[in-house]
This record gives structure tokens, C-alpha cells and sequence, in this order.
């Protein structure tokens, strides 16, 4: 099995397994999909999703937010780790956004690009979840340890994991390969002791033909 055909058995088998999905951060706005995205950095969505209800109820846009008292936010955002450089990425992103922007979220790679906080993930996840535009593919963590581990990439860069990725992925899977990898890493791949034994893919699977006796060919 070549490396493309085996990038689309991989999707197709965890599309068996994992419900269609965007995005696990809770949002109503481009706006706040931005901010959810640029605190998850460094934690879970779950957490950011405990935060974001009473972020949002006081500062829902770009408007409020870029006036808000830094400390409240601070307050608000605490348990997402990191938080008085997230808050000051919070506060510019905001100001940048209502000043620059009228209040409305560039829907370029480039331009997202230049905000503060702002990576290829988090734009990617815009794009994709906000305006439907595919430009690339998310890279967090997780697709990284998974894609690695399966043998879709031997590159540690994300950037270089994600032209990897898009090089054998068929663009329109693109937001597709992302959101799978990254539930296969939360739910079955962990970091530790993977589960390989409830695995779908553990056949096609390098690290388990590597470490796993089972998997040894």
C-alpha cells in the first residue's frame, strides 16, 4: 500500500469510529472561535470550554473585549494556564480586530497570520470551521504524535507535518485527517501507553508493527 492510498484507508477507518465533528471548542462567532482556538494553547478544549461561557458573556466581540479591564480577563481565563500572556494576546488580537478589521475576522492565511498568538493551527481551524476555506491542515499535538506514529510523516516540525499531510491527503479530506487524528490521539493514541489493542489502524500502524510483538512483520 503506498503512502496516499494508506493516508485514505486511515480516514475512512476512523470515520467508522469517531462522530462528524469541527470542533469540540463551544463558539457562536468567528470571533470567539479565534479566541476559544488561541486558548486552547497549551491545555484541553474542555477547559477552555469552562472558561469561554462567562468570557463571552461579558465580552463577546472584538468591541467589548478590546476595552475590557486585563485583569478581569486574567480572572476569567486563569485555569487555561499561561494566562497573563494569553490575556495580553487576548486584548491586542481584539484591538487589532475592531480597529484594523471593523470587527470582523480576516478570512485569509495571511492576514490571520499576523495577528498576535496566531500560528498555522489556529488559522487553519478558522478558515476551515468559520468560512469553510481549506488552505491547510490544523497541526496540534496530537496529529503530530499519530501521524508520526503511523508513518504518514517523519518530520517533528508541525509546519513540515502539515506539507507532508497535504502533499498525500486529498484536499477536501484536509479538515477531515486533522479532527480524526486529533480524537484518535485523545481517545486511543495517547502519548503514554497507547491503546493499541482497541486500534483500527493499528495494522497499517509503524510504531505498533515496531514496538508491538503482535505487530511485528
Amino acid at each position: 500500500m503506498n503512502i496516499r492510498a494508506k493516508t485514505i484507508s486511515v480516514i475512512k477507518r476512523l470515520e467508522e469510529v469517531y462522530p462528524p465533528i469541527k470542533t469540540a471548542l463551544n463558539f457562536e462567532t468567528p470571533f470567539q472561535l479565534l479566541i476559544a482556538t488561541i486558548l486552547s494553547a497549551q491545555t484541553t478544549d474542555v477547559q477552555v470550554n469552562r472558561v469561554t461561557p462567562e468570557l463571552f458573556r461579558k465580552f463577546p466581540d472584538s468591541a467589548s473585549m478590546s476595552k475590557a479591564n486585563i485583569r478581569e480577563i486574567e480572572r476569567i481565563i486563569r485555569p487555561t494556564g499561561f494566562f497573563r500572556v494569553k490575556a495580553e494576546r487576548l486584548k491586542q488580537v481584539a484591538s487589532i480586530i475592531d480597529q484594523k478589521y471593523e470587527g470582523r475576522v480576516p478570512q485569509s492565511m495571511d492576514e490571520l497570520l499576523k495577528l498576535p498568538g496566531v500560528g498555522r493551527k489556529t488559522a487553519n481551524i478558522v478558515l476551515s470551521v468559520a468560512f469553510g476555506k481549506i488552505e491547510g491542515i490544523a497541526v496540534d499535538t496530537h496529529v503530530k504524535r499519530v501521524s508520526g506514529r503511523i508513518g504518514l510523516t517523519r518530520n517533528k516540525d508541525p509546519e513540515k507535518i502539515e506539507k507532508d499531510l497535504m502533499t498525500i491527503t486529498p484536499r477536501n479530506l484536509w479538515p477531515h485527517i486533522s479532527i480524526l487524528l486529533i480524537l484518535h490521539g485523545r481517545n486511543v493514541c495517547y502519548a503514554r501507553k497507547p491503546l493499541c489493542e482497541r486500534c483500527v489502524i493499528s495494522d497499517c500502524c509503524d510504531y505498533y508493527a515496531r514496538k508491538s510483538p503482535a505487530g511485528k512483520r
